[in-house]
């Protein structure tokens, strides 16, 4: 009958035959020891395993190399074996020679490897087993003159592409730099020629030194060093200028639209060490690429190609002599995202210039059409890979292209003020029709707020919620807040989603209020009333709040692949009368000639929105601070082509405020419903 052993069980028997004194191990015992070292990668003990005419053939530093190259190259894991009885006619103990049947599996680059094969011991002058040894050992058919190449099949990376199949990251071309050892060995000037190919490419000498002296490089071999853009024209032809320098095409992840979908698509750059260890097993190599930012790295387990390897045996012609083991290559799928390229690019250009963010959806299906930050950075330079002095700009710049401005959270100012007016209607604690009396430009609860008020810019008669919207009434929001009480505005608030991450693909900031949800005192749960106080919000989860306005209360769920259309996030957030209410009101915020954002008026299409401008200072008193500009409006909602845009601008003190953000914004309406980004339904 068969036995199976594993190399693990073994060794503890072994370990444990070992205490009996004078014992002699049997081959099937030495095999299994043998095995463990090889899983441990201890060739150098291994070697003591074998017969002295075995050695003869090979010595011991070889050896451990043969070993290192080859299961190094295939990257050899989980060796097992499966030993059976020896076989017939070497079953006599006491004979001089024994042959084992066993079988090796291992997981290697290109799967599962398993062979069967046989071991032949021999006794040697003190009558210890020593195992007879050749390269077929290692793999099947494998002669002492005979190497192993692993030849990797490449795949290709799945695109990335918009709604209408416009491509926002594919294979592209770029130019290879590099450098033709023999010819610039001809040049009496090398050291200055070497010098100056390195000024121009921001690489060391050392570096550049080190490539050309590899060991696989010959004087007739192209040494590539440095991928630029097949668009920098002028670098090149200094680069041609230089004796010995080559310049080829090479395949490049590419970006179309560079900065002004960066933050979205992100951007792939060559795996790490570190990575490729965290990721052992997953069918990465030395070579592959990797998603290190935005829909690159969301989407990556999708995107990402299976490179196909196969595991052959080569002569000492440089033939191929078998392939023990082949795997074919498997490409990556691409990845179709819900943006419109066209409204993306629109919004960026509004943005450009400034530092800011948009974000776009269609507030009844959840399709997000665009997400926008700026400034932004090109991603074809990190693939390129950034120069020192490049890499130093782009880092120390002020403005902080490399931030991602739609995944943070920010102080959303008056643009919250519906938020407040909808908990409040939905509670039961505030009366749209109630003319809210206050006189005077500012508003304190009671003596016990000192001297801290609440102040407004307008006054106005009637002083109800439609007339608070259309003139943005701080004082009405702050007593709305204060009226409601903490425990039902917080309740309000945590209904929506709010110190909880948006369920998204991209990682959002989570928009919060008070000290983890708890208001310090009713000063700032008045401020909070009209987003100040301690509230963040993240542009899209704001959109996502607002939606509920056209969705009877119900707050859509964003999605960014696939189809998930009208699924929500909180079904009936608000009343159905509130948000209807809300709704109105916003409308009139923008038809109304009193009305803060009566700019954003057109008579094409009907409009509902509001603007914010959220200041952000240390104090009250504080005259430094700086202000952030918000506009959110819903174009559509009553002609079944929806559509809501959020945009928030920093900086703005001083330019207007929000009435900066409000022509930029109305850029996207404009441009939407003109027919120029396609829609569903």
């Amino acid at each position: 009958m068969k036995r199976l052993w594993t190399a693990a069980i073994l060794a503890l028997s072994v370990s444990l035959l070992a205490g009996c004194k004078g014992k002699k191990p049997e081959p099937e015992e030495l095999l299994a020891e043998y095995i463990a070292l090889l899983n441990e990668e201890n060739y150098e003990e291994m070697y003591a395993y074998l017969t002295e005419e075995a050695k003869a053939s090979i010595d011991a530093a070889a050896y451990v190399e043969r070993y290192e190259n080859i299961y190094g190259g295939i990257e050899a894991m989980n060796i097992q074996v499966d030993i059976e009885e020896r076989e017939e006619g070497h079953k006599d103990k006491k004979a001089v020679t024994q042959r084992v049947k066993y079988a090796l599996t291992m997981d290697t680059l290109a799967g599962e490897l398993s062979f069967d094969t046989v071991a032949i011991f021999t006794k040697d002058e003190e009558g210890f087993y020593k195992m007879s040894w050749d390269s077929q050992d290692i793999l099947p058919g494998l002669y002492a003159g005979d190497k192993v190449r692993v030849k990797t099949i490449a795949a290709k990376r799945g695109n990335i592409y918009d709604r209408n199949q416009t491509a926002l990251a594919r294979e592209g071309t770029a130019s290879s730099v590099g450098l033709v050892p023999g010819k610039l060995s001809e040049n009496p000037d090398r050291e200055e020629a070497i010098a100056r190919f390195s000024e121009l490419l921001e690489i060391s000498v050392e570096r550049i030194e080190k490539e050309l002296n590899a060991n696989w490089v010959r004087d007739d071999t192209f040494v590539p060093i440095r991928t630029v853009s097949k668009d920098d024209y002028e670098l090149k032809e200094q680069l041609l200028e230089i004796p010995g320098v080559m310049i080829t095409d090479t395949v490049v992840r590419y970006y179309p639209f560079q900065e002004k979908a960066a933050q979205l698509t992100g951007y792939v750059q060559s795996i790490t060490a570190e990575e490729l260890e965290e990721r052992k097993g997953q069918g990465y190599n030395r070579n592959s690429l990797i998603g290190k930012a935005g829909a690159e790295r969301i989407y990556e387990d999708i995107l990402r190609p299976r490179d196909g390897y196969s595991i052959q045996i080569i002569n000492e012609l440089g033939d191929v002599k078998s392939t023990v083991l082949e795997k074919p290559a498997q490409d990556g799928k691409d990845v179709v995202l819900t943006i419109d390229i066209v409204l993306q690019q629109h919004l960026y250009q509004e943005l450009e210039g400034d530092e800011g963010c948009a974000v776009a959806l269609d507030p009844k299906s959840g399709a997000v059409l665009a997400m926008a930050s700026a400034p932004a950075y090109n991603p074809n330079d990190f693939v390129m890979g950034y120069t020192a002095s490049a890499w130093e700009a782009v880092n120390n710049d002020e403005s902080q292209p490399l931030y991602n401005r739609f995944l943070a959270a920010w102080v959303p100012g008056s643009v919250f003020k519906p938020i407040t007016a909808a908990i409040g209607l939905t509670s039961g604690s505030l009366d749209p029709d109630e003319d809210v009396k206050q006189e005077g430009l500012s508003w304190q609860k009671d003596s016990g707020w000192g001297s801290y008020e609440v102040t407004t810019l307008t006054d106005y008669p009637v002083k109800n919620l439609r007339n608070a919207l259309i003139y943005s009434d701080n004082i009405y929001f702050a007593k709305a807040a204060v009226n409601m009480g903490e425990e039902a505005f917080a309740k309000g608030l945590d209904a929506l989603g709010f110190l909880e991450p948006l369920e998204f693909d991209f990682a959002l900031k989570a928009s919060v209020y008070g000290n983890e949800g708890k208001f310090a005192s009713d000063m700032e749960l008045a401020d909070s009333g009209y987003g100040q106080g301690k509230v963040l919000v993240n542009p899209l989860h704001l959109a996502c709040v607002y939606s509920a306005f056209v969705n009877e209360g119900s707050m859509i769920r964003p999605y960014l692949t696939g189809d998930e259309t009208g699924t929500f996030l909180e079904e009936h957030a608000f009343s159905v009368e509130a948000a209807a209410t809300v709704l109105a009101d916003l409308y009139e915020v923008v038809e109304n000639p009193e009305g803060t954002a009566h700019e954003a008026y057109r008579t094409e299409y009907r409009l509902a929105g509001k603007t914010g401008t959220a200041e952000i200072k240390d104090s009250k008193e504080d005259d430094n601070g700086t202000e952030l500009g918000w506009f959110v409006g819903i174009s559509g909602a009553d002609t079944g082509k929806p559509f809501l845009l959020v945009m928030m601008i920093e900086d703005v003190k001083g330019r207007g405020g929000s009435h900066y953000v409000i022509p930029k914004a109305m850029t996207g309406f404009d441009v939407y419903n003109k027919g120029e980004v396609e829609h569903e339904g």
